[in-house]
């Protein structure tokens, strides 16, 4: 139950209010905005609160169980503050958010009515609805390790040990000749293998995705040339000449982390774990009990 300092207890009290919603949003990146939908800029705790944004909400919905609490917020995408090209960009991914009940005559009497983080974020051509989720959804998330054949470290994290600054590992290059949205020929790579970036990063040091990550789906080699295909399409068109480094990828399989890695001994997987196919078995006079693949 929330707990109301006496003036505003006193306010809800009379009947007639002057409330307004206000929203806080932190996003990854440390950049805080403010939004309400009262028709003027209100300001507490060092935030400005901007009307006219083209954000306002819809009911707060809310169970006794261990559902995820939801309320949905309503943009348009003309806003300056909220854009389409940033919404793509995943800048607003996970943002933090506090929800404010505010008495827009005098914002010293608000109470804070939930925390929570930006969900799905659904898109059309003027508008978007993003969904603030309650803190409840911390807890359908995975906690701790995973026990599954492959390794669950990421490649160059503290458990998994990789130096992806080494030489051996990071590449530098540039766009030579763009073929689709997403794939491209590049210089500077000629002498590493086919493969040898797949599941790779890529980061962008030049051109319009400057500063943007983003993951490799495949690396070719032919002639010398170097042909990379990109999970996803970036938000802003690639252009020739613009420049990236590249770091080696792995597909999580023990075999590949010796050959590959020479790490073995920080593979994070369980290679011997029964898969599904062991309730299946039955018993055979030839063996095939020792728990690898049917």
């Amino acid at each position: 139950m929330k707990t109301f300092a006496p003036a505003f207890q006193a306010h809800l009290d009379e009947g007639t209010t002057t409330l307004a919603w206000c929203w806080r949003i932190t996003r990854a990146d440390g950049a805080t905005f403010g939004f309400t939908d009262h028709d003027r800029t209100l300001a507490f705790d060092g935030t400005d609160f901007e009307p006219e944004s083209g954000l306002t909400a819809s009911e707060v919905r809310s169970g006794s169980d261990l559902s995820v609490d939801a309320q949905d917020a309503e943009g348009v995408l003309t806003s300056e503050r909220i854009t389409e090209t940033e919404i793509l960009d995943g800048r607003w991914d996970n943002a933090a958010v506090e929800v404010w009940r505010v008495n827009w005559a005098g914002t010293g009497q608000r109470v804070l009515m939930r925390r929570g983080a930006i969900g799905q974020i659904r898109r059309g051509r003027l508008a978007f609805v993003a969904e603030v989720r309650s803190l409840a959804h911390v807890l359908g998330q995975t906690v701790g390790r995973t026990f599954q054949a492959t390794c669950d470290a990421a490649l160059g994290d503290a458990r998994c040990g990789v130096d992806l600054e080494d030489p051996t590992f990071k590449g530098i290059g540039a766009v030579i000749d763009l073929l689709r949205d997403r794939a491209f020929t590049a210089s500077g790579l000629g002498s590493f293998t086919s493969g040898w970036f797949t599941f790779g990063t890529l980061d962008w040091t030049s051109g319009a995705n400057a500063g943007r990550r983003t993951e490799v789906l495949g690396h070719e080699v032919t002639d010398g040339v170097a042909i990379l295909t990109l999970l996803e399409a970036p938000v802003r068109a690639i252009a020739e000449d613009d420049a990236f480094i590249i770091r080696a990828g792995c597909d999580k399989r023990m075999e590949t982390c010796g050959a590959k890695f020479g790490n073995t001994a920080n593979f994070r997987g369980f290679p011997h774990i029964p898969g599904q196919d062991a309730v299946l078995r039955y018993a055979t006079k030839d063996g095939g009990h020792d728990g690898g693949v049917l």
